[in-house]
C-alpha cells in the first residue's frame, strides 16, 4: 500500500513538470519542408545515385580508392594515429546516441515536450533502415579484406558501403542543429556537426578501415535523413499526443488505486495527570490496624537472648579450637591448668 502511493507521487512529480506550460513551446519553431529544403535533398539524392553507380561500375573513384589505400595514411603520419583512435569514437553509434539522448533529455525537461527524444528516436530508426540495407544490398568488402585489386569488391558479402560512421556522425550531430531554438544556434550547430562528421570519415579513410568512396557515400546518407525528417513531424507530433494521452490514463488509474484514509477515531477525554497518579496508588493501611505484628524473620522463636548470652557456634571445618578449649573473654592465660 504504501509502495504504490509512493509510486503515484514520484509519477506526479515527473508529469507535473510537463504540465506547468504548453508541450510544445510556441517560440520554438518546427522545421518544414520548404521548396530550399527539396532541393537540396533532390540534390544530395542524385549525388547519392552518382557515387552507387560510379562504384558498381569500377570508375575513376574505385582508382581512386585504391590509390589511396597504397599510399597507407596511418603509416605516412604515424605521430596522430593515437588520437584519431579516439576521436574515430564521435562516429560510434552507441557512445554518440548516448550523448546526444542525454543533452536532448535535459532539453525535453527544460521545454516541457518529448519531441527532442522522438526525433532523435525517428533519426535513428531511419539511419539503420536504410543505411543498414544498403550495406546488405551491395555487400562491398573493405580495404583490409580486398581480393582482386583494382575491383569495386561489390557483391562479396560485406558490409562496408556506405560508412556507417560517417553516417551516424551526420546524424546524431546534425540533429543538434535541426533542434536548435534560434537560427544563430542553427547555424553555429550546422558547422559543428559538420566538421565532426568530416573528421570522423576522413579518419576511417586514415586508418584503412574504409574506401574513400564509402565516406562519400556516408555523407550523402545522413545528410538525406537529416532533410528527410520534416517529413515525419506528423508522425511525431500524433505519437508525441499518443505518449500523453497514455500518460494521463496511467495517472487517473494509479489515483484510483490509492485507498482512502479511514476516518478518525472518536477523541477520548483526557484527566488531570494529578488524579490519575493518586488513583493509580493503593490506599495505606492505618498505624493501629487490628492486623497481628509478624516476628522478624531473623529472630528465632522462643525468648529474645542478648547477644552476650548466646553460646558461641563454631563453624563445620574450621581451624578454630572446640568451645572446652577457648577461654571466656577478659580471663588470663594463668587460669589455664
Amino acid at each position: 500500500m504504501r509502495t504504490e502511493r509512493n509510486l503515484t507521487r514520484r509519477l506526479d512529480r515527473v508529469f507535473t513538470r510537463l504540465d506547468r506550460e504548453p508541450e510544445r513551446p510556441a517560440h520554438i519553431d518546427v522545421p518544414r519542408m520548404s521548396r530550399h529544403r527539396v532541393v537540396l535533398f533532390s540534390s544530395t539524392l542524385a549525388f547519392y545515385l552518382a557515387i552507387v553507380w560510379a562504384v558498381i561500375t569500377t570508375s575513376w573513384l574505385v582508382r581512386l580508392d585504391w590509390r589511396v589505400m597504397f599510399f597507407r595514411p596511418y603509416q605516412q603520419w604515424p605521430e596522430i594515429h593515437a588520437f584519431l583512435d579516439y576521436y574515430v569514437v564521435l562516429g560510434q553509434r552507441g557512445p554518440t546516441a548516448v550523448m546526444v539522448a542525454a543533452w536532448l533529455g535535459w532539453r525535453s525537461w527544460r521545454q516541457h515536450t518529448i519531441r527532442p527524444l522522438l526525433t532523435l528516436a525517428a533519426s535513428l530508426l531511419l539511419l539503420n533502415i536504410t543505411v543498414g540495407a544498403a550495406k546488405l544490398g551491395m555487400g562491398r568488402l573493405g580495404p583490409h579484406y580486398a581480393t582482386v585489386i583494382g575491383a569495386n569488391e561489390m557483391g562479396l558479402g560485406g558490409d562496408i558501403f556506405p560508412s556507417g560512421h560517417t553516417a551516424n556522425a551526420v546524424v546524431t550531430w546534425g540533429i543538434l542543429a535541426y533542434l536548435a531554438s534560434t537560427p544563430r544556434a542553427r547555424r553555429w550547430l550546422s558547422a559543428l556537426s559538420a566538421v565532426t562528421s568530416l573528421g570522423v570519415g576522413l579518419t576511417t579513410v586514415y586508418l584503412g578501415t574504409h574506401w574513400l568512396s564509402d565516406v562519400l557515400l556516408g555523407w550523402a546518407a545522413g545528410l538525406l535523413i537529416l532533410l528527410a525528417l520534416p517529413w515525419f513531424e506528423p508522425l511525431i507530433s500524433r505519437v508525441e499526443n499518443a505518449l500523453f494521452a497514455l500518460r494521463d490514463r496511467l495517472r487517473a488509474r494509479w489515483r484510483r488505486r490509492v485507498p482512502v484514509p479511514a476516518a478518525p477515531l472518536a477523541p477520548v477525554a483526557l484527566q488531570p495527570l494529578a488524579k490519575t497518579a493518586e488513583a493509580a496508588v493503593p490506599a495505606r493501611e492505618p498505624v493501629g490496624s487490628a492486623r497481628g505484628a509478624r516476628p522478624p524473620a531473623h529472630l528465632a522463636p522462643g525468648p529474645h537472648t542478648a547477644r552476650s548470652e548466646r553460646s558461641p557456634v563454631t563453624p563445620a571445618g574450621s581451624r578454630r579450637p572446640s568451645h572446652a578449649d577457648r577461654l571466656p573473654r577478659g580471663a588470663s592465660q594463668a587460669a589455664r591448668p
